[in-house]
């Protein structure tokens, strides 16, 4: 799989074409709250925060968050449009962290995990850094349990591009049972619409998303052209809510 060098490409447009409303993020919090301890504060760990789309978010939400990040041209995108006085955001990754253990209630892993390398080491790692009965969050694509996402309809292999970059569920309970985790649950959120069909493709126009890079250039010309027939018949209308499948493990 090609991997996304966020210090070359993508860091100067990613926070606005992957912009959260404050609707999904209210989404998104009560949906993490509903699996994370009632106690407040909690310390958090929001791992491959990229620009920070969710980080301030999570700590006004639970408490103080450290966001860990390999590319240092997110981080200072992080540090400059997503501060908060409960946020601090590092150099690291999910296979080395500048942690110190049992250091943080849980972690969140929101669509990072497929760029994690060394897997194994990496649920490892998430291990020593988190308390005892810790919890990991993971948002992810699943090869075997991908959502419909309304947009890649209009890509030719559009869902077989994107189910091409994600392990099978399986695989990666596999990885983590192995480490020693055990599953606390599996589901799906739905995230609220981003906003009309006109503004998400403009923002889809930016490529921010990963699979942009493994299509052809004749299948992005020819998604993009369907894209933009079928949404120049409204424009106005409200995109359609996205399905996101949420894998949920608890420390050792």
């Amino acid at each position: 799989m090609r991997r996304t060098d966020y210090d070359r490409e993508q860091y100067q447009d990613y926070a606005r074409g992957r912009a959260l409303t404050e609707r999904q993020l209210q989404a998104w919090m009560s949906a993490f709250g509903a699996l994370l301890p009632e106690r407040r504060p909690l310390t958090g760990l929001d791992v491959g925060s990229g620009t920070g789309r969710f980080t301030p978010a999570l700590a006004r939400a639970f408490g103080p968050v450290t966001g860990v990040e390999p590319s240092v041209r997110m981080r200072e995108t992080a540090q400059a449009q997503s501060r908060h006085p409960d946020v601090r955001y590092l150099a690291g990754s999910a296979e080395d962290m500048p942690l110190p253990s049992g250091s943080a209630d849980y972690a969140v892993m929101l669509q990072s995990w497929h760029h994690v390398q060394d897997k194994p080491r990496a649920a490892r790692e998430l291990a020593r850094v988190l308390r005892p009965a810790g919890r990991l969050i993971m948002r992810s694509g699943f090869s075997d349990h991908m959502p419909t996402i309304w947009w890649l309809e209009h890509f030719p292999r559009g869902p077989e591009v994107d189910a091409s970059l994600f392990q099978p569920l399986h695989e990666v309970i596999e990885t983590f049972t192995s480490a020693g985790w055990r599953v606390a649950g599996f589901g799906t959120v739905t995230e609220p619409s981003a906003g009309t069909l006109g503004d998400m493709l403009e923002r889809l126009r930016l490529r921010t998303h990963s699979v942009f890079a493994h299509f052809t250039p004749d299948e992005l010309e020819t998604g993009f052209r369907r894209l933009e027939q079928a949404v120049a018949a409204d424009p106005g209308a409200p995109a359609p809510p996205d399905p996101a499948p949420l894998l949920t493990l608890e420390r050792p």
